[in-house]
């Protein structure tokens, strides 16, 4: 029998498909340098930062750009204009991967649900919202969605044991996982990357997002506890009821073996871990107050995740295979590197044609007249339809930020306002759309068919938007910012 590897894998389908569809991307920009003119807008600095003159766009004469260079282009960007950004992605990415590769082989993360669960396990629908906020916030916080996806069977043997159903399982995990990672309070995957492409100061406006964080919590923490309490009530009403029915006995109940629960070495190894997750937190905070050391903040953050997930993992006492954990953690998010290589080339080689400025012109052409609301809205459901093709939100913001943030410019919506509308676009959809791999991962470990998961989360989805556009009015109406 194979044994399992640990920490994020991504399935080769989803690479290719994704490899496949991004090469179009970029053949397509290509093919759009030989058929649009090239036309060019001065560039005039603002408070230290370069930005569009909107009355100056000129035609120009075409640049000599070979073709040849269309293929050589995912490795100009490590060269090109925003290339810190690139390489800080890549670089955290591969350190966060060796680092949850590492706490999933050790079973720290498993033994912190424990440790919950035991606290709580008496009060279920207390423990119900406190797992909730548990998931939420490593997806708000850190980043966290497919690393968590490990966790998703023991969440459900939990709910089965506390007389709940797979969804709520779910719901409980991977849902909540996925809805925190979408609000993006600290999150460098998302806002954090987006944010420094649009030269905004790092994590700034944070506050805000942590008030719609909370109201999304309030709102998913209502949707399972009363889910729960009827499926509790009436069984039988559980659209995965019939299903459920084998993996019940299959799972038996939720325990820890008494060896682990009660290892002295994974309380200590839990107890660090938690300590360097408020580390992170802290320094990534006092990083981002500092506009000049914002730049330090990805990578001293992953640092310290690869520091605590193999320093908890050696104190767990897993010895030689913290080593083969972080072997496989690399090998497991290695796909990553030259997807987004080839993400950030689209934009480089519409930039290399001179079309971008173009492209900005006919779009800001199109945009006007439209208030800045409706702007941002457009902005919202153009990374929604983004999202069924280009499901990595790093990759996806690599791709469509550096064109996004000059045609926010032009259409008078505010850089701050448009990076939200971009990452509620690209987050909140990643458990609904077929093509994303990580809810077919996510639902291969359940009995879950796809067209009752999405019946299900369909009924919490038209609340989350309505906060969302909420959250864009508000935002409109005082000028979130700073810019």
């Amino acid at each position: 029998m194979t044994e399992k590897k640990s920490g994020i894998q991504i399935s080769k389908k989803a690479f290719i498909q994704a490899v496949a569809i991004i090469f179009v991307l970029m053949m397509a920009a290509g093919l759009m340098t030989r058929l649009v003119p090239a036309g060019e807008y001065a560039r005039v600095e603002v408070d230290g930062r370069q930005v569009i003159d909107a009355e100056s766009f000129a035609f120009t004469e075409r640049p000599n750009y070979p073709v040849w260079r269309w293929f050589t282009a995912p490795f100009e960007v490590f060269a090109a204009e925003g290339n810190v950004t690139i390489i800080g992605v890549i670089l955290f990415i591969v350190l966060v991967g060796i680092a949850f590769s590492t706490m999933d082989q050790s079973g720290i993360l498993k033994y912190a649900i424990h440790t919950i669960v035991r606290k709580f396990g008496h009060r279920k629908y207390a423990l119900l919202v406190v797992l909730t906020f548990f998931f939420m916030a490593l997806g708000g916080f850190f980043g966290i969605l497919e690393e968590a996806v490990p966790l998703v069977p023991i969440v459900i043997v939990l709910a089965y044991t506390l007389g709940w159903d797979t969804l709520t399982g779910l719901g409980i995990s991977i849902l909540a996982t996925n809805v925190g990672f979408s609000t993006a309070v600290f999150n460098f995957f998302t806002i954090g990357t987006a944010q420094r492409l649009a030269d905004l100061p790092l994590f700034s406006g944070w506050g805000a997002r942590i008030v719609l964080f909370a109201v999304v919590y309030v709102i998913l923490a209502i949707f399972l506890v009363r889910y729960a309490k009827r499926v509790e009530r009436k069984p039988e009403t559980s659209p995965v009821f019939r299903e459920d029915q084998a993996e019940r006995v299959k799972y038996g109940t939720f325990e820890l073996d008494a060896a682990t629960a009660n290892d002295p070495r994974m309380k200590r190894a839990a107890i660090f871990m938690a300590c360097m997750f408020l580390l992170i937190l802290a320094a990534v905070m006092v990083l981002s107050w500092v506009e000049s050391l914002n730049d330090l903040a990805m990578p001293l953050s992953g640092l310290l995740f690869v520091i605590g997930g193999i320093g908890a993992a050696l104190m767990a006492g897993i010895g030689k295979k913290a080593w083969r954990a972080v072997w496989e953690g690399f090998l497991g998010v290695a796909p990553a590197i030259p997807l987004l290589m080839m993400a950030a080339s689209v934009k480089h080689i519409i930039a290399s044609g001179g079309i971008l400025d173009t492209l900005l012109h006919w779009a800001s052409n199109a945009f006007s007249g439209t208030s800045p609301f409706v702007s941002a809205l457009i902005i919202y459901g153009l990374t929604l339809v983004l999202e069924l093709f280009v499901t990595s939100g790093s990759a996806k913001a690599l791709l469509v930020i550096p064109i996004l943030m000059p045609l926010a410019d032009l259409v008078n919506v505010n850089r701050q306002i448009a990076v939200s509308a971009y990452c509620f676009g690209d987050g909140f959809s990643n458990l609904v759309y077929p093509t994303n791999a990580l809810l077919l991962i996510a639902l291969s470990l359940t009995v879950v068919p796809y067209h009752k998961w999405l019946k299900w989360v369909l009924r919490l989805w038209p609340w989350v938007i309505l906060a969302t556009v909420l959250f864009l009015a508000v935002a409109v109406a005082i000028n979130y910012g700073p810019f």
